[in-house]
């Protein structure tokens, strides 16, 4: 009889107990009880009306009691932004992934998972689009945490999304060695998707980098190709390709996204000629330079842009007009004998002006890289135009300008024009066709004149020689004539890139094999001279013909030799130097190139590329605002949260 009583006590012990506290999301799993069993609802969220089931249940994933609080919440204000944070990126997908962890399936009073190979696939072709707006993976996305596998049963929330994620066609890039490339235009957040997979999928010979960024904070983005990314190799040169200067202009930046997919996917399909290209050079594309005046001039959409809307950057600054004036240094300089007509110092009155932070990021990454060639991709017309740019007579707007290396110059835009179908077609009743008599290129000057341009400015402060491509009379054409662009530029791109191998190299070094940086390449009858890089190494663009070349460098002995080029060399010559030490100093001895440029103080040398210039514009030297306490641009969208506002989405510095 005790033992009953015993017994009937222990049950009711049990009925009365209470409950054992439920983690988030364990109630509506039926892992647990609280009392109060959850059932289905309907689903009422504006933003998840388009999802594939119509029931939900509260608590949800996130242990979110009701509509009211999720509607409220940091997580479903950052759903309903992303799609213009991303500029369209990766949604609706993500959306509708959002929508699964916050308002999940409900079938028969119980909650139904997502799958995570879903959550994973997407966050793999996604998670550039994040790092594009320095912006974290969402913590609600954590494919181990909320997601299941199909052993558990999970649904797929994507399955009536098209069948697949939207990048899933790139994705097939990936797997697939072939020249398959999209001829469409790309937003700021898919291009830089397309750069980071390609440089992914090319990794042992591309990667994606940012030499700085936009007023708006937008990264510029460069892809290089090279056999050791990230490093410059003594005598490979360097070379560079940049889009966009002018936001309205878009052939340029189609054409390096096309190009840049173009030379991974042939490189891997063992195209010799593409993989002789990138095993000798260093190249360099910078596909958009203005992604702020993009984004202006593509609200307007295709074949509607007019001719200026989104030229000029965010702060209202035409970048092709924005570098320092050394041109006209140049021509006050050109009746001294022994005045230096290459490596001028930026005056320090160019400081006192506006100048554009993509402005102050390409010249320091002219200085960080030793460019040997380059070019700028511009629209409004169809044809080459070289140095100088700016009239050597302030009052004649269309004055031939030469510089002293214009039979060089000439060459480049030969190269350029002659590999290109429709600037060497002899028609004249076409776009450029003004200019067929000249065989498609033009001294800039002759062309009209300007001052502050960025090919001067690569010639006569670097090594760097520099051409600017006319692509077409349309700056913003329709997505069906960009097949055709690819189709006219494709080998004209790349015989210019082949070009950085005319003339000579070589290394100056003293008796013991110690590389000499800084050291003069001199060219007897041509008055512009190179320099040596960090390794002692140079490169001197030069047409066929013979030459005296001569190597100095302070405290080092002068040394000169006879040099033949013949017309059909297609590589660049090896020229090597050593040079004997001095005892002492020449007095006589003119002072080297960087110590000229470098002596003042420089704003360039204290100048941030990276930090966010929108917000506030930092100060050169003392005082400048650390990067890591200040919050990306898309924060504002957060500011009625409070002190809810989603920490989770700040990247850990």
């Amino acid at each position: 009889m005790l033992l009953k009583l015993l017994l009937l006590l222990g049950a009711l012990l049990r009925v009365t107990e209470p409950a054992p506290r439920c983690e988030p999301g364990q109630e509506t799993l039926g892992q647990c009880q609280t009392g109060e069993k959850a059932k289905c609802v309907d689903i009422t969220l504006g933003s998840c009306s388009d999802v594939p089931y119509t029931k939900t249940m509260y608590p949800n994933l996130l242990d979110q009691k009701s509509r009211e609080v999720v509607e409220f919440s940091s997580e479903y204000i950052l759903m309903s932004v992303l799609h213009n944070l991303l500029q369209g990126e990766c949604n609706p997908d993500l959306r509708l992934l959002s929508c699964s962890i916050l308002a999940p399936q409900c079938e028969k009073d119980k909650m139904i998972k997502p799958c995570r190979h879903v959550c994973e696939n997407l966050r793999k072709n996604c998670l550039p689009a994040f790092d594009t707006i320095d912006m974290a993976w969402p913590y609600f996305l954590d494919c181990d945490r909320f997601f299941a596998g199909e052993e558990e049963g999970c649904f797929d929330p994507l399955a009536k999304l098209r069948g697949e994620p939207e990048i899933a066609e790139e994705d097939l890039l990936v797997q697939v060695p072939t020249t398959l490339i999209q001829f469409t235009h790309h937003s700021y957040s898919k291009m830089v998707s397309i750069l980071k997979k390609t440089a992914s999928r090319c990794s042992h010979i591309a990667r994606t980098y940012s030499i700085g960024r936009s007023f708006e904070g937008r990264d510029l983005f460069v892809i290089e190709f090279s056999t050791n990314p990230g490093h410059h190799d003594p005598m490979k040169p360097e070379f560079k390709y940049i889009g966009n200067m002018h936001g309205n202009e878009v052939v340029g930046k189609e054409l390096l996204i096309y190009l840049a997919q173009y030379l991974c996917s042939e490189y891997l399909l063992g195209n010799p000629r593409i993989q002789t290209l990138i095993n000798n050079t260093r190249i360099h594309l910078l596909p958009s330079l203005n992604p702020d005046g993009y984004e202006l001039a593509a609200e307007e959409g295709a074949g509607y842009n007019s001719w200026i809307n989104g030229r000029q950057t965010a702060q209202n600054l035409d970048l092709n007009r924005n570098f320092p004036d050394l041109t006209f240094e140049v021509y006050n300089r050109a009746g001294l004998r022994w005045a230096r007509l290459d490596h001028i110092p930026i005056p320090q009155s160019y400081w006192e002006g506006k100048v554009a932070p993509e402005t102050k990021a390409v010249m320091k990454w002219m200085r960080t890289i030793p460019f040997v060639l380059s070019a700028s991709l511009h629209g409004g017309e169809l044809v080459v135009t070289y140095p100088y740019d700016f009239s050597r007579h302030p009052l004649e707007e269309k004055m031939f300008s030469p510089t002293p290396d214009e039979k060089m110059f000439r060459l480049l835009a030969k190269a350029y024009a002659g590999a290109h179908p429709v600037i060497s077609d002899k028609s004249e009743a076409r776009c450029g066709g003004n200019f067929v008599k000249r065989g498609g290129i033009i001294n800039g000057a002759q062309w009209y004149s300007f001052t502050g341009g960025m090919a001067d400015f690569n010639y006569l402060h670097t090594n760097c020689f520099e051409i600017t491509l006319e692509l077409g009379c349309e700056k913003f054409p329709l997505e069906e004539e960009l097949y055709s662009a690819w189709h006219e530029n494709k080998e004209s791109l790349l015989t210019f890139m082949e070009m950085v191998h005319r003339g000579i190299k070589g290394i100056v070094s003293d008796k013991f094999g110690n590389p000499i940086k800084n050291a003069r390449i001199s060219v007897k009858g041509i008055r512009h001279d190179v320099i040596t890089a960090a390794d002692g190494d140079y490169w001197r663009l030069l047409p066929p013909g013979r030459y005296i070349i001569s190597a100095h460098a302070i405290g080092y002995s002068k040394v000169m030799k006879r040099v033949t080029l013949p017309a059909r060399m297609k590589r660049a010559g090896r020229v090597d130097f050593v040079l004997r030490s001095l005892d002492t100093k020449p007095k006589n001895f003119l002072r080297g190139p960087m110590e000229n440029i470098y002596e003042q103080y420089d704003p360039l040398e204290h100048f941030d590329p990276h930090a966010q210039h929108a917000q506030s514009e930092p100060r050169e030297g003392r005082g400048q605002p650390t990067r890591h306490n200040e919050k990306p641009w898309w924060w504002s969208y957060f500011s009625s949260l409070g002190q809810h506002k989603p920490l989770w989405l700040l990247k850990q510095r």
